[in-house]
């Protein structure tokens, strides 16, 4: 939001602390009137299945119709690579109820599918632990820092609408269990990464170990390597 403020883009912030909400429908009319553009960036505060699908479900019909009624020509909205690929977990099968959507919207749109955030690793890894062992599959990601994501939508913002899909990933290919095996070692976490391919991947299985979480085809590639992040990181503790 800042990068397209200095740019000189007139930039309104919407949420439900600063009175929109996009589940309930309150302010949205007012939030994009006379936008251009719209961002969407939102994430349910709850995953359980049915809530998580009934939040994006509500919270992108509800504004697409503010979107159409005010006339806006380009809607972004952030997703995840893989989405169609993991529709064992209900956080995937809502994003993919979110893609459809969009995709039926007469709104011309963008939907930015980006892979893993670095800053998620630590949750990635807190969640597949038992004990002092963390099992993970060997399944390659290509994860991104969340300030490239951001740096990258203003971009997205300012071109034109593509109508389709556009694959957002970091410039290194790892494997899952070598990204939280790097992780770990570089905070001093004792505990032991055991590759194990049957592990899953926040409780999902991941049925094609190859591309699941990988980007298919031509992606926009962003910057920041791991090792860069992790080595800033680490210096700031």
């Amino acid at each position: 939001m800042n990068n397209l403020r200095e740019l000189g883009h007139e930039v309104v912030a919407a949420s439900p602390s600063l009175g929109v909400n996009s589940v309930t429908g309150k302010g949205l009319t007012e939030a994009v009137s006379g936008a251009q553009v719209v961002v969407d960036v939102s994430n349910a505060p709850s995953w359980e299945d049915q809530a998580v699908l009934e939040f994006f479900e509500t919270s992108t019909r509800n504004l697409l119709e503010a979107e159409v009624a005010a006339g806006v020509k380009h809607h972004v909205a952030l997703s995840v690579v893989g989405t169609d690929g993991l529709l064992e977990s209900g956080y995937f099968r809502a994003k993919m109820a979110q893609e459809e959507l969009i995709k039926a919207s007469k709104v011309p749109y963008t939907i930015v599918r980006a892979t893993q955030f670095f800053e998620f690793v630590e949750a990635i890894a807190q969640f597949s632990t038992e004990g002092q062992i963390v099992r993970m599959p060997s399944a390659p990601i290509q994860p991104i820092v969340s300030d490239d994501v951001a740096a990258a939508f203003v971009d997205f913002t300012l071109e034109a609408p593509v109508n389709d899909i556009v694959d957002l990933a970091g410039p290194e290919r790892l494997g899952l269990d070598e990204l939280v095996r790097r992780f770990l070692t570089a905070k001093k976490d004792t505990r032991q990464v055991v590759t194990d391919e049957e592990a899953r991947y926040y409780g999902v299985v991941i049925d094609d170990k190859d591309h699941s979480l990988v980007p298919r085809g031509n992606a926009r590639i962003a910057p920041t390597r791991f090792e860069d992040w992790l080595n800033r990181s680490m210096s700031q503790v």
